[in-house]
């Protein structure tokens, strides 16, 4: 098998992934999907990938709760209130459009910030592919102890950045700790 890691956190999956599995970071939100590569990740890798998954998990709960059941409930709520045997066609259809604004909103922000946070980890892993690379035509004896260096360090400072999107999330959402 080999040992680099072409892969990025799939965040929202509940055990360690192969290099197979698309990311998804939230149920439902399905926009947002990165192909990783046909390789599977080495052992270290996937309790890295593991290790990335239980601090999502922690740290966006309580954002992920508050879209699928606050936001939800609340667009569910307001589209029944809109359904009025007075009201014309298109004046329900505008007021059920007007509830799901808060929902659709919030899916927005989601994607675009995971996307981010996505993207931010991908390059970080690929540098690390990239030095293990260049060691490799170098005959490093090192190489592989230094990849697996390399993509620790990405993961720590992967976990390092959840805290901090998860309160821009919060905040974006005036959730309070």
């Amino acid at each position: 098998m080999s040992p680099t890691f072409n892969a990025i956190c799939a965040i929202w999956y509940r055990r360690p992934c192969s290099a197979k599995c698309l990311f998804e970071f939230f149920p439902k939100i399905h926009k947002n999907k990165i192909k990783i590569e046909d390789e599977e990740v080495g052992e270290p890798g996937k309790q890295k990938l593991h290790q990335v998954n239980l601090a999502a998990e922690e740290h966006f709960s309580p954002v992920q709760d508050h879209v699928k059941f606050t936001l939800q409930q609340a667009y569910f709520k307001c589209a029944y209130e809109c359904f009025d045997r007075e009201r014309s066609y298109d004046e329900i259809s505008d007021c059920v459009e007007n509830c799901s604004v808060p929902v659709v909103r919030s899916q927005h922000i989601l994607e675009d910030e995971m996307a981010k946070f996505q993207e931010t980890m991908k390059r970080s892993l690929m540098v690390c592919q990239d030095k293990f690379g260049a060691a490799k035509l170098q005959r490093k004896p090192d190489a592989l102890n230094d990849l697996e260096t390399c993509v620790d360090q990405s993961t720590q400072d992967g976990v390092k950045m959840l805290p901090h999107l998860a309160a821009k999330l919060k905040t974006s959402f005036f959730l309070s700790d």
